[in-house]
């Protein structure tokens, strides 16, 4: 039997709608930018994938595919070494100071990655999740993720709101500022996706508002639903262990309160609550430190930003070797994107946390058929073979026109945020 070779590729960027949701680095835009990759073989067989989208991501995703053409998509050890060999070990790369991680070569060997496991799992007639190790569980179990946010929907209407718009469409679109505000989206998200736990991005607002929002759901909510918070780094470390104490009846974890792995340390000490990360320990090479110094107890993995499925499934290893729990992290994304968060979540060995995802945010979606539908809060694997989705082509066009109308080439919150509040500035350290 012959072997495979990538005969071509295709990179699409998009923009999907993204309501005016707020954090620390500012406002959303009315768009979200992805890039959806193909990688397509001899034999005509397609791997699909989908990364942040930004035009620097984009340049150095075309660049590298240009390099796959003729290989064995199953070669992926010698596919990363030869893109790291074109592009450096690059390991001054930052992840920058917002709170979105902004590394390119991550992103870009995701990408390839995850749609060359779709195109191995087509050619065996396996999903994903046997390639990673097999499946552990048959669902894999997500949190309700709430944000502050102005009224709207995003998109051409820019804040706009449907009149007419009912349940978690009309949530979606309504404001959300006061403890109140977010405890009526907590249940019309919780009523519509069935979660049974809770996420509150903060770095928004004031401590004592958030932590009071804090206090408002664990008073609306049973006591059994978890209930976790990230200020995404904003707080200094008196901060973060004064009001940590106040929260430890409530919070199931504490993500990121302060920024870098000494300081996460240090407010380590002082809390009862584990503390949570995806800003302070985000690279393999920065586990030795956390370890040592001990800056948290749970890794919240995003398989965009360490380099892929296999490559988090190498960190579920390391996490249990040095009593870490793993989780993940979420940014605005369509179904290809959770596709892979599901066959990885399913593949992990341990999973103490719900996972995040923003997708009740989006609207819109690029693969065939309904949206993925969650069930209790879960999600189950896919059927069917490699990622168990398909790009929907007519979806695809309509949302790269998106892309090209709406002028965004990079995610930058501060500017968004200017246009509300003129002279706005993202600062890594606010109170």
């Amino acid at each position: 039997m012959k072997a495979p070779f990538i005969k071509d590729f295709i990179i699409t960027p998009i923009a999907v709608t993204d309501p005016p949701l707020l954090n620390a680095a500012g406002l959303h835009a009315p768009y979200a930018l992805r890039t959806i990759l193909e990688l397509i073989t001899d034999d005509g067989i397609a791997g699909i994938s989908e990364i942040p989208g930004n035009v620097r991501t984009n340049e150095a995703l075309n660049e590298a595919c240009a390099l796959l053409v003729g290989k064995d998509p199953f070669q992926l050890g010698a596919i990363r070494l030869q893109i790291n060999h074109h592009f450096g070990e690059n390991e001054d790369e930052q992840r920058g100071m917002a709170p979105w991680d902004q590394r390119k070569l991550v992103h870009v060997f995701s990408a390839i990655e995850v749609a060359c496991l779709d195109i191995q799992g087509k050619i065996t007639g396996k999903p994903v999740v046997d390639l990673l190790g097999g499946k552990v569980r048959d669902r894999v179990p997500f949190s309700a993720y709430l944000f502050y946010k102005y009224a709207g929907a995003g998109g051409a209407l820019e804040f706009g709101t449907d009149p007419y718009a009912a349940g978690w469409d009309a949530a979606r679109q309504a404001e959300a500022l006061t403890p109140g505000q977010i405890v009526d989206q907590a249940k019309a998200m919780c009523m519509e996706f069935g979660f049974r736990s809770l996420k509150l991005k903060g770095g928004v607002f004031e401590p004592r508002i958030e932590v009071d929002t804090l206090l408002a759901l664990r008073d609306a909510f049973p006591g059994d639903v978890p209930i976790r918070f990230d200020p995404n780094a904003l707080w200094q470390v008196e901060t973060a262990v004064a009001y940590g104490r106040e929260l430890e009846p409530v919070l199931e974890y504490l993500e990121d309160p302060v920024r870098g792995q000494e300081a996460m340390a240090e407010v380590r000490k002082q809390l009862k609550t584990p503390l949570a990360t995806n800003m302070c320990t985000t690279s393999f090479s920065e586990i030795v430190t956390s370890v040592q110094i001990g800056s948290e107890d749970i890794i919240l993995s995003d398989h965009h930003f360490w380099g892929g499925l296999r490559a988090s499934m190498v960190l579920a290893g390391i996490c249990e070797t040095f009593g870490r729990s793993l989780s993940m992290h979420s940014n605005s994304h369509l179904g290809i994107s959770l596709a892979a968060m599901v066959h990885l979540g399913a593949a992990l060995p341990h999973l103490t946390y719900a996972l995040d995802t923003h997708y009740p945010w989006q609207s819109e979606e690029v693969i065939e058929g309904r949206r993925i539908k969650f069930e209790e809060g879960a999600v189950a694997v896919p059927d069917g073979p490699g990622l168990g989705v398909t790009l929907d082509r007519k979806a695809l066009q309509v949302l790269h026109e998106n892309y090209l109308r709406c002028g965004l080439t990079e995610r930058n919150d501060e500017i968004e945020m200017q246009k509300v509040i003129p002279g706005w500035k993202f600062k890594p350290v606010r109170w």
